[in-house]
């Protein structure tokens, strides 16, 4: 007779909580989060409602710990791709092509449900607002190691913050219907714009 493996009880934990925070993000997507409710989250992941309950009490906890698995791992995946980004003159563009990409994916979509709903929920905004102050950072400090830039010479960050509100901007035109032709024509020009603004000398810096 076959011997029964035991899965270990932490190994079994971590595999429900998994579950449930794909789960989530899953329903953000197809539901948003007004459609998002903790019976569907529990249904889908196939765990039972008070397994459910003991390790995400609230929705907004649970919610806000599936955006931010996702957000780790989007994140790596952007480490990945920064790690490929080509060097020489098509760098720039590239770089716009990462973050157009990352404003576009599935964790954005999820994410922009919680800004919605944050904005009148206040539970859900203290737990969202550090999330996304950190992911902010992070994405902005991947984008001027990538691009080179200085930021303390005047108009430099500005320039990268412009980039970001651009990405961003983008990635939500493109919830609405696909927006990938538009985006590609607007990122090319910009690619010329940016390489352009962040070569000119700055003012008052010897030749």
């Amino acid at each position: 007779m076959a011997s029964t493996v035991r899965v270990p009880q932490e190994e079994r934990t971590r595999a429900m909580r998994a579950r449930l925070l794909e789960a989530t993000v899953e329903l953000l997507i197809e539901r948003g989060y007004a459609g998002t409710t903790t019976t569907l989250v529990s249904e889908r992941a196939g765990v039972s409602r008070g397994a459910q309950l003991h390790h995400f009490p609230t929705k907004a906890a649970l919610v806000v710990a599936a955006v931010e698995h996702l957000t780790q791992v989007r994140g790596d995946e952007l480490a990945r791709a920064a790690a490929d980004v080509p060097r020489g003159v098509r760098r720039t563009r590239a770089v716009l092509e990462m973050l157009a990409d990352h404003f576009t994916s599935p964790v954005f979509t999820a994410a922009l449900e919680l800004w919605v709903a944050a904005r009148t929920d206040p539970e859900l905004l203290a737990a969202v607002a550090p999330l996304e102050q950190r992911v902010g950072r992070e994405v902005h400090r991947l984008t001027v190691e990538l691009l080179g830039v200085d930021e303390s010479q005047p108009g430099r960050r500005e320039l990268i913050q412009a980039t970001l509100d651009l990405a961003r901007g983008l990635g939500l035109a493109n919830t609405i219907s696909d927006d990938r032709r538009r985006r590609s024509r607007i990122l090319d020009q910009w690619a010329i714009t940016l390489a352009d603004a962040l070569a000119e000398p700055t003012p008052g810096a010897s030749a």
